[in-house]
């Protein structure tokens, strides 16, 4: 084993390591600068360290912590070298504590095991650093998601501590420079977490960087607690130890509980804990939308009990009721918090206990929390949260919590042998997935997965055709829940209609930004910041939302093989849909070739032609092939269908034989633009556009992922130039598979060489910015097909760091990115193992990146639940009925529970 050992001096750090090539121990000696950021320090050690060859690392003077082994003090300053040195070259790194109490392997495997299941960050930190922080480790259940902010905190430049329910949302109008705009938000709920102590009745402690020593955040992916040790030095002098565990109950999901330990370290006396429902709170996440009108809530009424308050609050427009309710227990006596003074006092609702403190004594308060909404539960809701708060304790929502993970891990997820780092991000993606929408399986909430999830306010929380990126995870392992989110949009069927009705089509035309009731809700304007001016947004052309609806009834039903859902929802969906496409087509009758125009493809920096009068783009080919892949799957999904319920839906949507002979027609007859060289272009004429000259950009502005505001900066269009901001041209080749679109090519009459994918994808890369977190995650997915593995890795890399290291300077402060999760999460089984449940068949094709050893999982597919085991070499797979699939070029038959390994 090759080992660095880290030895701290004053200033600097001692780095001694022994070669592999017998050339001697080699020691040399990494400065600190205490002028620079913790960060450019760490940076400078990562270049050190990036060229050694190593598999573990021990720091043999660490300090003494009770919540990381390797915290260390340099320059004045404590940083835990551990976390970055993991974070940096992918090993483990113990103290030598661990190892003189456990041994050196066991401190390791020991070490390894805890980052593969912790998310953790060690240090304050301010600004939108902070507010990536706390959506990272938001604990939710799927009804609602509570920010990991300190309980201590307040909304302000630094902290955010947002709670959300799913699906509510509000509408309000603001005139902005005489313009009337009217924009829906889920709506930031009043402050229920607000928790904070006082010494001997003075004001409540707030979270000011001078009075705090240490601060440490883990959350912990095997039961979903989420636990702050904060070491408190204050102006007064009184030190104190302050740990505050938050979790999510997923069988009861109205409720999160809170246990919060107070450890006085050198002082007798008076110990207050303040317990607080905030109603003053507004929708201020996002500093963009502040222009607006944010504040959603209209407070109602606020009541106490013994040890327990109440608030009761309305949406100002949509008229949504809420009642919160907080039970406060623990040591000393209950009393009436104190209200003189306090901004907003009507708003809001506080109670405390008092009790009398020792030394090196754990005081320990439980701070139980219940949510109801007008939305999901009849009657009154007082007293509902009255009933439900009696019920309430720590315990059982840790029980529950701790429950719901077993099961969850047990049956979805992902071991990966040999990548510490990949094997963290990769349950902390699962833990987000699905803690942003379990609640929803019960049938009771009338929601769907929104881009940002529970986590924040981008995107005003409005659902995309993001969650054709996250359906697939969700229906692999549980159908119920999938059912239940695509449910969400066909009860939004009749506004789809009507949207495409308003606009002059038949059929279903779904929003690009979907919310509360299924009107578009996108921007007619957008705010450049580069410019501080509002730019005409037509983002609400990109039509394909419609066909990731498509896309995910159809995966849903060819994963779960849940008829009754195609009989009774699906197949109604799929007609509406496509009679919408069918009536934008327009024949050219000289070339009986069918366009279709005044559409966005996903790159979203084409907005429309150059000079153009009309809005949109004709002939993308993104939309094109969907269509003529939408076209070609209803003919095979009424096949399997029985002629009455066919009978049934055509007479609800109005399909008649010639309709079915118009979507044979137009799906062999769509027009591409595919040039001499066999480039599928954009969309018509995009050959035509000149190319940017990329390098000449990255030395003026550094970042140009978003290229489209430098572009408007200049008084230029990226409409003009061949510039994409994600994958569009090649984004089927991600949905389905290669020999499926070379087919869906050829039945257009645009046979290409076998080669081609490669050749369009070198196309494609050489234009694009990635502009959006889904752009290198679709790519990696691309290159792995073409066999560019290396490439490949590196966007992959990037893609399921996105969040972690918030590579888009600042976006997670608002959310984190759900779709790019997701995807990540599907490229580790799907493209690099190589198991593709999407495809028309079962098969296994593995392409392990290099970086890791083996990896295994469970997917269930039409109810068979399936393991696989592999690495470079072979294919271990077993299922728990008898089935047949194919591994390579081998068509292999399991036996019930027998499991098969296949040398590819």
């Amino acid at each position: 084993m090759k080992i660095i050992t880290l030895h701290v001096l004053d200033d600097s750090l001692e780095v001694s390591y022994q070669p592999t090539d017998g050339s001697g121990d080699r020691q040399f000696i990494i400065a600190y600068n205490s002028e620079q950021p913790i960060g450019d320090n760490l940076e400078n050690l990562r270049l050190k360290l990036a060229g050694l060859d190593v598999d573990a690392a021990i720091v043999d003077n660490a300090l003494s912590y009770p919540f990381s082994d390797t915290v260390v003090g340099i320059n004045h300053q404590r940083i835990d070298i551990g976390l970055a040195i993991t974070n940096m070259l992918n090993i483990p790194v113990v103290s030598k504590q661990a190892i003189a109490a456990h041994g050196l392997a066991a401190a390791l495997q020991a070490k390894r095991t805890y980052l593969s299941w912790h998310l953790d960050y060690y240090g304050q930190y301010q600004g939108k650093r902070n507010y990536g922080q706390e959506a990272m480790l938001t604990v939710g259940n799927g009804f609602f998601g509570l920010r990991g902010a300190y309980t201590e905190a307040h909304a302000d430049a630094d902290n955010y501590p947002g709670m959300y329910t799913a699906g509510l949302y509000d509408q309000l109008t603001t005139n902005l420079n005489g313009r009337e705009v009217t924009n829906e938000d889920l709506v930031n709920l009043p402050n229920a977490q607000a928790l904070s102590f006082g010494v001997d009745h003075q004001n409540p402690f707030q979270i000011k960087a001078a009075d705090i020593q240490d601060i440490y955040r883990s959350l912990d992916l095997h039961t979903g607690a989420l636990t702050t040790t904060m070491l408190v030095q204050l102006s007064t002098g009184h030190s104190l130890e302050i740990k505050t565990t938050k979790l999510a109950n997923f069988k009861d999901w109205h409720r999160l509980a809170i246990r919060y330990s107070i450890t006085p370290i050198n002082f007798a006396g008076s110990l207050q804990v303040y317990s607080a429902i905030d109603g003053s709170v507004v929708n201020g996440n996002v500093t963009r939308y502040n222009a607006f009108d944010q504040h959603h809530l209209r407070i109602t009424g606020t009541s106490q009990q013994p040890d327990s308050i109440f608030l009761e609050a309305k949406t100002r427009a949509s008229d949504v009721g809420l009642a919160i309710g907080s039970h406060l227990t623990g040591p000393g006596k209950g009393m009436t918090a104190p209200t003189d003074g306090r901004p907003h006092a009507e708003q809001q609702v506080r109670q405390m206990r008092s009790v009398d403190v020792q030394p090196h004594q754990t005081y320990t308060f439980e701070k139980n929390v219940v949510l109801f909404t007008s939305r999901e539960t009849d009657g009154n809701l007082l007293q509902a949260a009255i009933t439900d708060l009696a019920a309430a304790s720590f315990s059982d929502t840790l029980s529950s919590s701790t429950t719901y993970w077993q099961r969850r891990w047990a049956d979805a997820d992902i071991q990966i042998k040999g990548d510490i780092t990949s094997q963290k991000l990769t349950r902390v993606n699962l833990y987000h997935l699905f803690s942003a929408v379990q609640s929803i399986r019960s049938g009771k909430i009338d929601a769907s997965i929104n881009a940002r999830g529970l986590d924040g306010e981008a995107y005003r929380g409005h659902v995309f055709w993001d969650e054709m990126f996250d359906l697939p995870v969700f229906a692999l392992h549980d159908p119920q829940l999938t059912r239940q989110l695509l449910l969400y949009r066909y009860r939004r069927l009749p506004a789809a209609k009507k949207n495409a009705q308003a606009a002059g089509y038949a059929g279903a035309m779904f929003p690009w930004q979907s919310g509360a009731v299924g009107d578009e809700q996108s921007q007619i304007t957008h705010l450049n910041p580069l410019t501080n001016t509002w730019d005409p947004d037509y983002s609400s052309l990109q039509r394909h939302v419609s066909l990731a609806i498509a896309y995910n009834v159809i995966l849903y039903d060819r994963i779960s093989g849940d008829t009754e859902f195609m009989a009774t929802y699906g197949l109604e969906l799929l007609q509406e849909i496509a009679q919408f496409w069918l009536s934008k087509t327009k024949l050219d009758q000289s070339e009986h070739r069918y366009t279709i125009d005044q559409v966005m493809g996903p790159d979203e920096f084409h907005e429309n032609y150059p000079n153009a009068e009309s809005t949109g783009l004709a002939n993308n080919a993104y939309t094109n092939l969907m269509v003529t892949w939408l076209f070609n799957q209803l003919v095979q999904i009424r096949q399997g269908l029985k002629s009455a319920t066919l009978h049934t839906v055509d007479a609800k949507t109005g399909v008649t034989d010639e309709t079915l002979t118009q979507f044979n027609d137009v799906s062999h007859h769509l027009k591409l633009d595919i040039n001499a060289d066999n480039i599928i272009g954009q969309f018509e004429g995009y050959f035509k556009l000149p190319r940017l000259d990329f390098t000449k950009y990255r030395a003026k502005y550094g970042d140009i992922s978003r290229m489209d505001r430098i572009l408007k900066a200049e008084g230029k269009t990226p409409d003009a130039y061949q510039v994409a901001k994600q994958a569009d041209a090649l984004m089927i080749f991600y949905n389905l598979d290669a020999p499926q679109v070379m087919g869906l090519l050829k039945q257009l009459g645009y046979p290409l060489p076998s080669q081609a994918l490669a050749k369009n994808l070198q196309f494609y890369l050489d234009r694009t910015t990635h502009g959006s977190t889904l752009s290198r995650i679709v790519y990696a997915a691309l290159t792995a097909m073409a066999g560019n593995m290396d490439q490949s890795w590196q966007l992959f890399s990037q893609a399921l760091f996105s969040d972690y290291y918030d590579i888009q300077g600042g976006t997670t402060a608002e959310g984190i990115h759900l779709g790019v999760m997701g995807a990540v999460t599907l490229m580790s089984t799907r493209f690099y193992a190589g198991v593709d449940a999407l495809a028309p068949q079962l098969t296994v094709n593995p392409h392990l990146p290099a970086a890791w050893q083996a990896v295994k999982f469970h997917q269930l597919l039409r109810g068979t639940r399936y393991t696989f085991d592999i690495d470079h070499h072979h294919v271990t797979v077993s299922a728990d009925h008898a089935a047949t699939l194919q591994i390579g070029q081998q068509s292999v038959s399991l036996k019930p529970n027998v499991s098969q390994t296949i040398t590819y």
